[in-house]
């Protein structure tokens, strides 16, 4: 157990050029490593044919129950209210999820990279399954709430696990079009999520927006048994070892540290504007001791070196540290879309649930036919650089002109709107996890994946606190300016499908003028994320992925 992973910063210089970056992690992959304590140089063998098929569709599976679970629930609330009589619980069925996976989703890389991969995985899908059981035969709203922060500890990490394990078991030129699928296909969760779940709420019973995961889920984790993952040597070879690789390498005090952090900082974003004023002392004070406690767990991090849970030395690469940001504006900028436009169709357009989720199918089929399209195009290419820029510019057009939805706009402007975006999303996906691929040696794939998509799910919290927030204030002051006869609590009350029965024929025009307004600013908010994305966009690197996998071919 004395043996350390390789200083990282023997990799990686934060003034070094890209070019020499990639050229020395192609020695540390390539040649022997007679300095180094810990493993032996890795002989990689490709997964092809059925159990590279079997692992694509598993994977894609899960991501996808992932994601769903993350957005299936939102059309559920309602009713699980009413069941239980518990509607001061409302922010708790989101938020348990959320501080759960926030918190552990960096753990996670510094457990793929300590232990077995594959059952790592399995472990923690067999986590957020028990989550989903809970949840689907929750008798109160403290046994949901439990079984939501259940599954928020295991689901997380089965996103960067998954993406972690197919960089290990297929060369970097094949990456680009295997993770358009995965993520392409498994993306649909998100968009679809409120669809799916307005369906079972109105036809069946909520508890099947958790029991879905259950037969599905079931026949992935068989899937996943019986295929053989290669992966390199684990550090935890008996179970002697698990509790010195616990103590030595999981940063266990960074860990605490961190989901202080992130509970402190989370909450307040949940309850600011709903159960407490942003300006009230409770806020304020958790914003306050989120700060102090990040700056703990930053000098924490520095002192614990190589072996701390977020490495900073891996921060400091210019490639890291732009991807990680990027993917954070693209996630910003794409749930702003995914929830405000339902919105608009229901509230404006006067459609209910169920229609508003076929509405967005161009967002969906354009989302789905551009990962696939674009993946395999960067992978015949080489250079992903290009599609990074583009999906930024096409995620900017696309705000902007969602910013325009009125009540009167047509059906093939809308339409024509949701592909653009939808394009945007489907093309950057995998590009900021390609370009951490391709500059960091495979001993910290792990952990480098953990954060990025950490990123994506902070980011993602964060721009839609923001956006609800704009929502709000926007709609409260649109109400006074178009409809001042209006009663604006019963407008909020009603919700975006039921204010045509609390208002009148004559106030109704006004009512959705203002809900469109509202909807527009939140767009702008989109907007300022894709302009963001495409500054960040020109530091991911412009690296050719076809170089790096001739070296990984060699290897064979």
């Amino acid at each position: 157990m004395e043996n350390k992973p390789q200083n990282f910063l023997e990799v990686s210089n934060t003034n070094t050029e890209e070019g020499d970056v990639l050229a020395i992690v192609s020695n540390v992959e390539e040649g022997p490593q007679p300095q180094a304590t810990g493993v032996l140089e890795e002989e990689t063998r490709w997964v092809t044919g059925i159990p590279l098929f079997t692992f694509i569709a598993t994977t894609t599976v899960v991501i996808f129950l992932i994601l769903l679970d993350t957005s299936i629930i939102s059309t559920a609330i309602p009713r699980i209210t009413a069941d239980f009589n518990s509607l001061s619980d409302v922010g708790w069925y989101g938020s348990s999820y959320l501080l759960a996976s926030a918190a552990v989703q960096p753990l996670t890389g510094k457990i793929f990279e300590n232990f077995d991969m594959k059952w790592t995985y399995i472990t923690l899908f067999g986590i957020f399954e028990l989550g989903s059981l809970l949840c689907g035969i929750a008798r109160s709203s403290n046994m949901l709430i439990v079984g939501r922060a259940i599954a928020g500890i295991g689901g997380p990490g089965l996103i960067n696990g998954g993406l972690t394990i197919l960089a290990s078991i297929v060369p970097l030129r094949r990456r680009p079009a295997l993770t358009g699928i995965v993520m392409g296909c498994s993306q649909l969760g998100t968009v679809a999520g409120p669809l799916i779940g307005g369906v079972f709420t109105s036809y069946t019973t909520w508890r099947w927006c958790f029991y879905i995961n259950l037969p599905v889920g079931g026949l992935a984790f068989l899937a996943l048994l019986f295929v053989r993952i290669p992966s390199p040597p684990a550090r935890v070879q008996r179970i002697s070892d698990v509790l010195p690789v616990m103590k030595e390498d999981l940063d266990l005090i960074g860990f605490t540290l961190f989901a202080a952090t992130m509970v402190q900082f989370l909450l307040p974003l949940q309850w600011g504007g709903n159960q407490y004023p942003w300006d009230s002392v409770v806020v304020i004070c958790l914003f306050c001791t989120a700060f102090a406690t990040m700056i703990i767990f930053i000098v924490w991090e520095y002192s614990t070196g190589e072996n701390a849970m977020i490495p900073l030395s891996m921060l400091r690469i210019r490639v890291v540290w732009t991807s990680c940001l990027y993917y954070g504006m693209q996630a910003g900028s794409s749930l702003c879309g995914i929830y405000y436009i339902p919105i608009y169709f229901q509230a404006v357009k006067g459609v209910s649930p169920i229609t508003s989720g076929v509405w967005i199918l161009p967002t969906i089929l354009s989302q789905l036919f551009s990962a696939l399209l674009f993946g395999i195009l960067i992978g015949k290419m080489g250079y992903y650089l290009p599609f990074g820029v583009t999906s930024s510019i096409l995620g900017a057009v696309g705000s902007g002109l969602l910013t325009t939805l009125n009540p009167s706009t047509t059906t093939g402007e809308w339409i024509g709107y949701q592909i653009i975006a939808g394009v945007n999303r489907g093309m950057s996906m995998q590009i900021p996890i390609l370009a951490i691929q391709n500059s960091l040696p495979s001993s910290r794939t792990a952990v480098a994946m953990a954060f990025l998509i950490f990123c994506q799910t902070f980011f993602g919290s964060v721009f839609i606190s923001f956006a609800n927030t704009i929502f709000t204030n926007k709609l409260e002051s649109g109400l006074r300016q178009y409809a001042p006869s209006t009663d604006s609590k019963s407008v909020f009350a009603a919700g975006a499908t039921g204010i045509r029965e609390v208002v009148t024929p004559q106030q109704l025009p006004g009512v959705l003028v203002a809900y469109s307004k509202s909807v527009e600013d939140v767009f702008y908010l989109a907007l300022g994320a894709a302009i963001a994305g495409f500054g960040l966009a020109w530091g991911m690197g412009w690296v050719d992925v076809r170089k790096k996998n001739k070296n990984e071919t060699n290897k064979q």
